[in-house]
């Protein structure tokens, strides 16, 4: 456990002071996902004070695009701190990151809990627990001198570039399209600079969402009513320059924006 706190205080000590991390000293770094999980949670608790409760989680590597950009097959997942949650229209500062990123991402909203005892979740099972979708775009931060050095285990202990996210209006689950067939694209200052669809998220974003809970259950731990899942990025990450305004559009649930200054 000595470990566990050592690698999270150099983990949230980075983070709050917008420092690229190099590394993690040999006897800290994690040698598997699981370890990396468990520095995860420690950071949270340290960084609580600071960001807000975790209102949520993101997963990563959910679609070829990213999994292939990422060289990791899988997916991962990370928190998200009430914080870093912002309404459509948000000006933010650049300078509040290290590398700035955005990705075009379809969020969820639960209904209800999603307790470790229902275990094993299905799509259709935790797709029921929805209460309303978004547009969303995910703030991602590059915290890092090299990231391609520091493998999945680590990434995962530093929240897999979890720095938030910006949410459009809700579309209600009993109103919201196909997910299957929600078509998004990232637009950067007016340009197109990526598309996918909702397929393209592990086949569907509700198999997003219940390897999310799956993953959980396995640690004993669930997801609750009221928390924010976003499923994984329908595009390749588009990293920013200062002055950048973003606008994701994803078909049937609509749009969000955000201005990074």
């Amino acid at each position: 456990m000595d470990n566990v706190l050592g690698a999270a205080q150099v983990i949230a000590t980075a983070r709050r002071n917008r420092t690229a991390l190099a590394s993690l000293a040999v006897e800290l770094a994690p040698k598997e996902e699981a370890d990396g999980y468990l520095i995860q949670r420690a950071v949270h608790d340290l960084l609580l004070p600071y960001a807000g409760a975790i209102v949520g989680y993101k997963i990563g590597c959910t679609s070829p695009v990213m999994q292939r950009y990422l060289d990791i097959p899988h997916p991962c997942g990370g928190g998200v701190f009430e914080k870093s949650v912002h309404d459509s229209g948000v000006a933010l500062q650049a300078a509040d990151y290290v590398r700035v990123g955005v990705e075009c991402e379809i969020a969820v909203r639960l209904a209800r809990d999603l307790a470790p005892s229902e275990e094993p979740f299905t799509a259709e099972w935790v797709g029921e627990a929805v209460d309303a979708y978004y547009p969303a775009i995910e703030i991602v931060d590059d915290r890092y001198i090299k990231w391609e050095t520091l493998g999945a285990p680590t990434l995962v202990a530093d929240d897999f570039f979890a720095a938030g996210c910006v949410l459009g209006g809700p579309v209600a689950r009993s109103a919201a399209p196909d997910l299957l067939r929600v078509a998004g694209r990232a637009l950067i200052n007016g340009t197109e600079a990526g598309r996918g669809t909702g397929a393209d998220v592990l086949g569907h974003p509700h198999n997003a969402l219940a390897w999310l809970a799956n993953h959980l259950a396995a640690e004993g731990r669930g997801l609750h009513a009221g928390q924010i899942v976003l499923t994984g990025s329908l595009v390749k990450t588009i990293w920013l320059n200062a002055g950048d305004h973003v606008v994701m559009e994803l078909e049937g649930l609509g749009r969000v924006e955000a201005r990074f200054a």
